[in-house]
């Protein structure tokens, strides 16, 4: 019998130390991080899924960011459905997209019509988290393609008064003026402005962001040089990521560029990257 008061005694004691140590992490990330309503919206790439995105993601979580992640299924015909409804007062909720059309299959010769679709998967995950509940702002995060969809949600809907604000906007490794192999991904940048020599087809459409880009949003822009003489992350050239500066500097609120070098700079690692981690939980959430 004393054993096994013991032993409920030691459980007791356990529980609530645990509940303490959480009481006081809590207490924390809440000094350290911003407590808002805004909800971050991650987009991951070609052929990809948004199990792509959770280590950023539990990475914010286990910071002490958010305790709320919820997962945004987006069906090829568009319509989108959440696995759970985010609670009424979620402290920097985080929301996973997953694209059932992640190769934009009806566009295989067209990117950059297809690019355009993909941004209105994009808008459609905006319009279903208002019917949860009315945001006044959003954060974006791309990776690769998913940039490419979010630039054109931007371009498309970026002063809709009837949106949500884009407070800030994450970039990792965005293609937007081609991908290696393509010359105009390589061609020179003016390092200044950002301006390419060449344009591709992908980024001309998106010239009117010069003149049009929120004036209120924060822009990181995050790629990689995998230091191997390709000047690239495998994928993405340097120059080609560098472009975005030439669509968005001149409006954006504020505009920074993060390099990462070496073998994790590999294009697919970087959304498996604890310096990436600490890059988009610092600029996105960090007081």
């Amino acid at each position: 019998m004393r054993r096994r008061f013991a032993t409920v005694l030691v459980i007791i004691v356990i529980v609530v130390a645990l509940g303490g140590l959480t009481v006081w992490h809590r207490a924390q990330a809440a000094k350290q991080y911003v407590q808002s309503n805004v909800p971050t919206i991650f987009v991951h790439g070609w052929g990809s899924s948004a199990n792509a995105e959770t280590k950023m993601t539990h990475a914010a979580k286990r910071a002490g960011v958010t305790d709320t992640i919820v997962r945004a299924n987006v069906a090829k015909n568009g319509k989108v459905t959440f696995n759970h409804t985010i609670p009424a007062h979620a402290i920097n909720p985080i929301v996973e997209v997953n694209l059932a059309d992640n190769k934009l299959s009806a566009y295989k010769h067209d990117y950059v019509t297809g690019y355009k679709h993909g941004g209105t998967y994009v808008k459609n995950v905006v319009l279903a988290l208002e019917k949860q509940h009315h945001y006044a702002a959003i954060n974006l995060v791309g990776h690769s393609m998913g940039n490419l969809e979010i630039i054109n949600y931007i371009n498309d809907n970026g002063n809709n008064d009837q949106l949500p604000k884009i407070n800030h906007l994450v970039a990792i490794a965005g293609h937007y003026n081609g991908f290696v192999g393509q010359k105009t991904a390589t061609s020179r940048v003016d390092p200044k402005t950002g301006k390419p020599t060449r344009a591709d087809a992908t980024f001309k459409p998106l010239l009117r962001l010069r003149h049009t880009f929120p004036t209120n949003t924060r822009v990181l822009n995050i790629y990689g040089d995998m230091e191997d003489g390709s000047h690239s992350d495998g994928d993405v050239p340097v120059n080609s990521a560098k472009t975005l500066k030439y669509l968005v500097a001149g409006r954006a609120k504020s505009y920074r560029e993060v390099e990462i070098k070496g073998k994790d700079a590999q294009h697919s690692k970087l959304h498996n990257n604890d310096q990436v981690n600490r890059e988009l939980i610092n600029f996105l959430w960090h007081k």
